[in-house]
């Protein structure tokens, strides 16, 4: 099976099992915007649930990265490919902290303007696209740009404010979840590809 195949397939499982967990919370008497809430306790699965989800997801590049620069330094410590999955995993780990922390909103609270932190996030991001560009290149990189325009339509609908909360809450939500699941998807299939690349060579020598 190609890449282009399994990612299709990947995208098309996880929309369907969405599109059933969206009918089975409004059948359960919820709203749709109570899978995007905020975690916090509550007697029922579905309040949050997509929202802890696209946490998971955003732990599992930085987790794979971290993983696989610490076990490639070991067999081939030298390899420039070694730097690109590092600064991944830092760049993902940043992610990660921002979200579950909320960064940019002390950052915003602190009187940076809102543009000025989108623009702090946007010179980061292109550093890595710039520095990293051929090993970038070298990969199936369309899936990582694709989810970093779902990223940022989910941003662009989450700056209008609208007002109908479960037309807002899909249109942000589902896009910023099917952006991690690319996103994690894209990691984990480089970092599998790097690894064995590695051993491959450490038993031809």
């Amino acid at each position: 099976m190609t890449i282009s195949r399994f990612v299709v397939r990947l995208n098309g499982l996880s929309l369907f099992l969405v599109v059933l967990l969206i009918l089975f919370t409004q059948l359960s008497g919820l709203k749709v915007s109570d899978l995007f809430f905020h975690p916090y306790f509550s007697p029922n699965p579905n309040v949050a649930l997509l929202t802890r989800t696209f946490q998971i997801l955003c732990s599992v590049p930085v987790i794979v990265c971290t993983f696989t620069y610490g076990l490639a330094q070991s067999i081939q410590p030298r390899n420039l490919e070694n730097r690109f999955i590092l600064f991944s995993a830092l760049l993902t780990g940043g992610f990660l902290l921002n979200h579950s922390y909320r960064i940019h909103i002390y950052m915003i609270a602190l009187g940076i303007p809102k543009l000025g932190v989108s623009l702090l996030y946007a010179v980061v991001l292109s550093s890595y696209g710039w520095f990293f560009r051929r090993e970038l290149l070298l990969t199936p990189y369309q899936i990582l740009l694709a989810a970093l325009g779902l990223l940022f339509f989910a941003i662009g609908v989450d700056s209008l404010h609208l007002k109908n909360k479960m037309f807002s809450s899909l249109l942000e939500g589902v896009p910023k979840l099917f952006s991690e699941i690319n996103i994690a998807f894209y990691y984990w299939y480089v970092c599998k590809c790097l690894l064995q690349k590695a051993f491959y060579k450490t038993l031809d020598s």
